[in-house]
């Protein structure tokens, strides 16, 4: 981690196009800079330069230049900069490596997890409920899907995580069959919401889903839960919607 004091800046100049092993060079740079454990390092795109070969390069509104001028840069301490120096000078290849003495009057700090306690519901031990919650996907709450609306009351009452599920076959109350076909685009398809949390929380929220549920089946089940595994630091990841098709959300949990 970069401390205040003395340092070097280390700025990087290449062409937009140059490529490294079929790869963007810039690309390449950032890739090793960022393994080898550099605080931090910034690519900035010129508009207009030239180089060793005297060839101006510029953007223009009807030119899509590929060779305009890009400089990286970044900050390390002395002997940081001379551990990476001998790899760096063969990526750059024809472009160009600049030094200078610089003073580090206060060092960037990795941003605070949003929580520093994680809170209570993050970590379930024990007994606890099991929610399910039955609807149809046309059931609407004042003008949004309701299996949407229900998820956001949930995260809005803290409610531990919720799953939504698409079923492909089924029928209800009025014994009327929902299927789900390959080349029939069904709007009324069953959906189940499936959330884990103590009981106290899920009895307190109950009154709210009645609610919203006009019509549909709840149901609740006791559940022991053998393992509720979370990162703390990655808790902003579910506002993103960043997850692989086989892994739960953050906060998701499978049956």
């Amino acid at each position: 981690m970069l401390n205040a004091g003395k340092a070097l800046k280390v700025s990087i100049y290449i062409s937009e196009g140059s490529t490294h092993h079929g790869v963007a060079t810039y690309s390449s740079i950032l890739d090793f800079l960022f393994y080898r454990g550099v605080s931090g390092a910034t690519a900035m795109k010129g508009i207009a330069g030239f180089g060793a070969d005297h060839h101006m390069h510029t953007s223009r509104s009807v030119e899509i230049s590929d060779r305009l001028p890009l400089k990286i840069e970044f900050i390390e301490s002395r002997e940081k900069v001379g551990e990476l120096l001998g790899k760096l000078e063969e990526l750059v290849g024809t472009g160009m490596i600049e030094v200078q003495e610089t003073t580090v009057a206060k060092p960037a700090q990795k941003t605070k997890p949003k929580y520093d306690v994680p809170p209570a519901h993050l970590k379930i031990e024990g007994k606890a409920q099991m929610m399910r919650i039955y609807i149809g996907e046309a059931d609407r709450w004042r003008d949004k899907p309701l299996h949407t609306a229900l998820m956001e009351a949930m995260r809005a009452n803290d409610i531990a995580g919720v799953t939504v599920y698409r079923g492909i076959l089924g029928y209800g109350a009025h014994r009327r069959l929902h299927k789900d076909r390959a080349l029939h685009l069904s709007h009324d398809s069953s959906i189940m919401l499936s959330a884990i949390d103590s009981e106290e929380k899920l009895q307190a929220f109950l009154p709210i889903i009645e609610q919203m549920v006009e019509e549909g089946l709840i149901v609740l089940s006791n559940v022991d839960v053998i393992k509720y595994a979370y990162r703390a630091e990655g808790l902003d990841q579910a506002e993103t919607g960043a997850s692989s098709p086989n892994t739960p959300a953050e906060g998701e949990q499978r049956p």
